[in-house]
């Protein structure tokens, strides 16, 4: 270490605490001579640059630069020495420094000139900001994103201060009010207002910053904006309040709900075309069930009356007139029976209980004991579980599908007719309250089957694909997709022609509420 001037009043205690100061200094400290020889290098030196102190000492200290500061160094002390004019010295500037693993890294250095017994020497203080140049890059780096965020933002994101100036405006937020960012910096946000917003948004602010009273800011609702055009639209504002280096202010999201409200009063017109054809199927549901049965009763009583008294006196072809008459009405009132089923599933309906399935089932195969055992079936069941559900509706399912099991059968084979239960979680296509535990029921048959390219149709009203072979009205099956779909579930099918049928009927254990 190169001795201080000679003081006369200075003692070896003084040497000692200087020298001990020089070498715990966190910063390091480094003195070379007009040539650029290190003669004296502290422990912080030598520990920045990755060396010992001894491998240095002695050494130029363009060792310590990378290039293209190494090879100008010499010629930049020299040019100092001739001149005076100094770069560094006296000034400090940030510089980089080359470790002895050859990395490369940023320090402040301040350099700083002394003359001791008429000699010159120079003294530089090096502090490593390499943490500091980290930080401040990743601080640009999330600044970076959270611009690239904002910029790239779905919703408009717009930021004022306390007077209500808009600061910063994101692409979206411009593009939704129709104007250019720099349309909108450093004016006003209630030019994004119609009235009476616009004028009562500054007094708005202001009963704000004197009371606290928060009427969007931190709550967030339903406002109108009016674009470049003039055009209003509604849309979700909601605001935080923040504070930068001393001063507050607010952001503001925008989502725009226009297409919402859209769709709100699609479906609110929907639901009224519903409510109305709702109500059209209960109107025609109880003229069915008085003025069509009423002439329908009269042709049958005729009819009867012809069968039973005249029917000898008939020719033959007023025989077959009589007898097509009354297979025709039979017809009329199987199907008016059917129509009335159909449109009780809904406009009838009962309050939902707790319904054991097992029970059910017995109760309808007890009612099909005829059907069964002409048909010779064989009937295969598992435990089923306890449901809320409407009793009466769950019977008219199990009977249907199992009736169409036994109806729809081969002609040379007994019917085989399988039920039974799966319990699963929640499907995201059905109608039940998320959380719902659901159960499946599968009637499965060895019957004449169907190509499941019509499984869609064969849910349908008056939909059959079986023509006139089979007796009924294409009713059955649309009766059981509305009691699925009422009791949160749903009902499609698996089917080969020739190989049989399965059922497979969703629904939901447990109703939250009356559907």
């Amino acid at each position: 270490m190169e001795e201080p001037p000679y003081r006369p009043d200075w003692n070896t205690e003084d040497k000692s605490r200087l020298k001990a100061i020089i070498d715990t200094a966190i910063d390091g400290i480094i003195t070379i001579d007009t040539h650029g020889i290190m003669e004296s290098v502290n422990p912080a030196a030598a520990k920045i640059f990755g060396y010992q102190p001894e491998e240095i000492l002695g050494q130029n200290i363009k060792i310590l630069m990378p290039e293209p500061d190494r090879s100008r160094h010499d010629d930049y002390i020299g040019n100092y020495l001739r001149t005076g004019e100094a770069k560094i010295i006296g000034k400090g500037r940030e510089v980089l420094g080359k470790k002895k693993d050859g990395s490369v890294f940023p320090f402040l250095l301040s350099i700083s000139e002394v003359r001791l017994h008429d000699k010159l020497i120079f003294t530089g203080i090096v502090h490593d900001i390499s943490e500091l140049k980290q930080a401040e890059e990743a601080l640009r780096e999330s600044e970076n994103k959270i611009n690239s965020i904002i910029k790239a933002a779905v919703d408009g994101i717009i930021t004022i201060d306390t007077r209500g100036i808009m600061e910063m405006v994101n692409p979206s937020a411009a593009k939704l009010f129709g104007y250019e960012e720099h349309e909108l910096l450093g004016k006003s946000v209630n030019m994004l207002m119609p009235e009476p917003d616009r004028s009562l948004h500054d007094s708005y602010m202001g009963r704000y910053h004197e009371t606290g009273e928060k009427r969007i800011i931190g709550i967030g609702r339903e406002v109108t904006g009016m674009r470049k055009d003039g055009s209003l639209f509604p849309f979700y504002l909601s605001i935080s309040e923040v504070y930068l280096s001393g001063r507050k202010v607010y952001t503001g999201f925008v989502h725009d709900i226009t297409e919402q409200k859209m769709n709100e009063e699609r479906l609110r017109r929907y639901a009224a075309e519903l409510e109305r054809s709702n109500r059209e199927l209960q109107d025609f549901a109880y003229v069915s069930s008085h003025d069509l049965q009423e002439p329908l009763r009269k042709i049958q009583a005729f009819g009867d009356r012809l069968l039973g008294k005249d029917y000898e006196n008939l020719s033959d072809q007023g025989k077959d007139y009589v007898d097509r008459m009354l297979n025709a009405a039979s017809r009329m009132q199987n199907l008016i029976n059917d129509l009335l089923s159909f449109s009780r599933v809904t406009s009838k309906s009962k309050p939902f209980v707790k319904v054991k399935l097992d029970n059910v089932l017995s109760e309808v195969l007890s009612d099909l004991e005829v059907a069964i055992e002409k048909s010779k079936a064989e009937i295969i069941r598992s435990p089923l579980p306890e449901i809320e559900a409407e009793p009466t509706q769950m019977r008219q399912l199990f009977q249907n599908l199992i009736s169409n099991a036994i109806k729809f059968r081969k002609e040379n084979e007994n019917p085989i007719i399988n039920i039974y239960a799966k319990s699963l979680q929640r499907k995201a296509h059905l109608t039940a309250t998320p959380g719902d535990q659901l159960t499946e029921i599968y009637v499965e048959d060895n019957g004449i089957g169907f190509d499941e390219k019509y499984l869609d149709k064969i849910f349908n009203i008056f939909q059959r694909l079986e023509g006139q072979k089979y007796e009924g009205s294409g009713v059955g099956l649309a009766i059981c997709r509305k009691i699925a779909i009422r009791h949160g579930g749903d009902i499609t099918a698996r089917s080969q022609p020739g190989v049989g049928t399965r059922f497979i009927v969703t629904l939901a254990i447990r109703q939250p509420q009356e559907s």
